[in-house]
């Protein structure tokens, strides 16, 4: 079994945000695979899915960004699942908006989610894909204030097809293991 996580904050008011690209991956996946909801556990969303034989689970955490190693630790334990089939979805403001950049063993970069991860899961050893959402145009402007703003309403079309390029670039980590989808998304 694998499990998918992507990051984001619960609730509309976040919705369509720089910070929840990691929720419209899963949104998307869930779509494309027909996934099914089954109950929430470990404050977080979860839908079964299948796809080449693999089984996974796609999980949209609801602990908030910066708490969401509290829901990622408890999953992988009870459904034992190990590190090298965990794939973590976030957005990264050092990528330009667009980017794809698959990542294992490296700090957080100031993400407080993937902190907290870092911290819950005591390791850094596990995937990540890095989605580009760019910094702001203005130097002034706090990164928090940026990352929880919408998206701008000209990134429509460009938003869709970067969501789904990310979500195969998933379906190729979790087809194609690490390694290649690395070598071919990066």
């Amino acid at each position: 079994m694998h499990i998918v996580v992507g990051l984001g904050n619960p609730g509309s008011r976040y919705q369509l945000t720089r910070h929840n690209i990691g929720f419209l991956v899963v949104d998307a996946l869930v779509q494309h695979l027909e996934a099914r909801a089954v109950p929430d556990k470990f404050n977080s969303a979860i839908y079964d899915a299948k796809t080449e034989g693999i089984d996974l689970k796609l999980v949209k955490p609801q602990t908030f960004m910066n708490l969401s190693g509290e829901a990622v630790q408890p999953l992988l334990a009870f459904y034992k699942v190990p590190l090298e089939n965990l794939l973590v979805i976030h957005d990264d403001i050092d990528q330009a908006f667009g980017k794809i950049k698959f990542q294992k063993k490296r700090g957080h970069g100031g993400h407080n989610g993937i902190k907290n991860i870092h911290e819950k899961l005591g390791t850094d050893d596990y995937a990540r894909l890095k989605l580009g959402v760019g910094r702001p145009a203005h130097p002034q402007m706090q990164v928090v204030d940026y990352v929880l703003q919408n998206f701008e309403k000209d990134k429509d079309a460009e938003l869709a097809d970067f969501i789904g390029r990310a979500g195969e670039a998933a379906l190729s980590f979790l087809i194609d293991g690490f390694d290649r989808a690395q070598t071919e998304f990066n």
